[in-house]
Protein backbone atom coordinates (compact mmCIF):
# COMPACT_ATOMS: atom_id res chain seq x y z
CA UNK A 1 0.00 0.00 0.00
CA UNK A 2 1.80 3.41 -1.29
CA UNK A 3 0.36 6.49 0.96
CA UNK A 4 -0.11 9.42 -0.99
CA UNK A 5 -0.27 13.07 -0.07
CA UNK A 6 -3.72 13.28 0.73
CA UNK A 7 -3.46 9.92 3.26
CA UNK A 8 -1.12 11.81 5.02
CA UNK A 9 -2.96 15.32 5.32
CA UNK A 10 -5.99 13.01 6.31
CA UNK A 11 -3.99 11.62 9.24
CA UNK A 12 -3.12 14.38 10.44
CA UNK A 13 -6.42 15.59 10.45
CA UNK A 14 -7.35 12.55 12.49
CA UNK A 15 -5.09 13.41 14.53
CA UNK A 16 -5.80 16.92 15.54
CA UNK A 17 -9.20 15.77 16.09
CA UNK A 18 -8.04 13.15 18.76
CA UNK A 19 -5.42 15.37 20.13
CA UNK A 20 -7.90 17.95 21.18
CA UNK A 21 -10.55 15.09 21.98
CA UNK A 22 -7.59 13.69 24.39
CA UNK A 23 -7.15 17.44 25.85
CA UNK A 24 -10.14 17.93 26.89
CA UNK A 25 -11.00 15.03 28.80
CA UNK A 26 -7.56 15.25 30.21
CA UNK A 27 -8.50 18.71 31.88
CA UNK A 28 -5.94 20.79 29.57
CA UNK A 29 -7.98 21.81 27.13
CA UNK A 30 -11.59 23.41 28.00
CA UNK A 31 -14.35 22.30 25.16
CA UNK A 32 -15.37 25.46 24.16
CA UNK A 33 -11.61 27.01 24.17
CA UNK A 34 -10.28 28.57 20.92
CA UNK A 35 -8.14 26.17 20.69
CA UNK A 36 -10.51 23.49 21.24
CA UNK A 37 -12.31 24.78 18.09
CA UNK A 38 -9.49 25.33 15.56
CA UNK A 39 -8.05 22.18 16.53
CA UNK A 40 -11.13 20.50 15.31
CA UNK A 41 -11.84 22.50 12.25
CA UNK A 42 -8.33 22.31 11.01
CA UNK A 43 -9.06 18.57 11.49
CA UNK A 44 -12.00 18.05 9.90
CA UNK A 45 -10.70 20.33 6.99
CA UNK A 46 -7.76 17.98 6.44
CA UNK A 47 -10.10 14.84 6.81
CA UNK A 48 -12.13 16.34 4.03
CA UNK A 49 -9.16 17.05 1.56
CA UNK A 50 -8.15 13.67 1.88
CA UNK A 51 -11.90 12.56 0.97
CA UNK A 52 -11.82 15.05 -2.17
CA UNK A 53 -8.43 13.66 -3.56
CA UNK A 54 -8.67 10.16 -2.19
CA UNK A 55 -11.12 7.83 -2.05
CA UNK A 56 -14.47 9.93 -1.94
CA UNK A 57 -16.85 8.53 0.89
CA UNK A 58 -20.11 10.76 0.98
CA UNK A 59 -21.02 9.47 5.14
CA UNK A 60 -17.80 10.23 6.07
CA UNK A 61 -17.57 13.83 4.00
CA UNK A 62 -21.23 15.02 5.50
CA UNK A 63 -19.50 13.36 8.94
CA UNK A 64 -16.50 16.07 8.41
CA UNK A 65 -18.22 18.57 7.24
CA UNK A 66 -20.68 18.77 10.17
CA UNK A 67 -17.97 18.80 12.73
CA UNK A 68 -16.53 21.77 10.73
CA UNK A 69 -19.12 23.52 11.00
CA UNK A 70 -20.06 23.49 14.49
CA UNK A 71 -16.22 24.21 14.94
CA UNK A 72 -16.88 27.32 12.95
CA UNK A 73 -20.00 28.35 15.60
CA UNK A 74 -17.56 27.58 18.47
CA UNK A 75 -15.31 30.30 16.63
CA UNK A 76 -17.98 32.81 15.78
CA UNK A 77 -19.90 32.05 19.10
CA UNK A 78 -16.99 32.27 21.68
CA UNK A 79 -15.33 35.23 19.84
CA UNK A 80 -19.18 37.09 20.67
CA UNK A 81 -19.12 35.70 24.04
CA UNK A 82 -15.31 37.63 24.21
CA UNK A 83 -16.08 40.87 22.67
CA UNK A 84 -19.59 40.96 24.82
CA UNK A 85 -17.46 40.56 28.19
CA UNK A 86 -15.44 43.42 27.17
CA UNK A 87 -17.33 45.31 26.74
CA UNK A 88 -18.99 45.56 29.86
CA UNK A 89 -16.05 45.64 31.52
Amino acid sequence: MTLQWFDWVGFAGVALIVVAYFLVQAGRLRGDSMSNQVLNALGALAVMVSLVFGTFNFPAFVLEAIWLAVSVYGMVWGARRRHRSRMFR
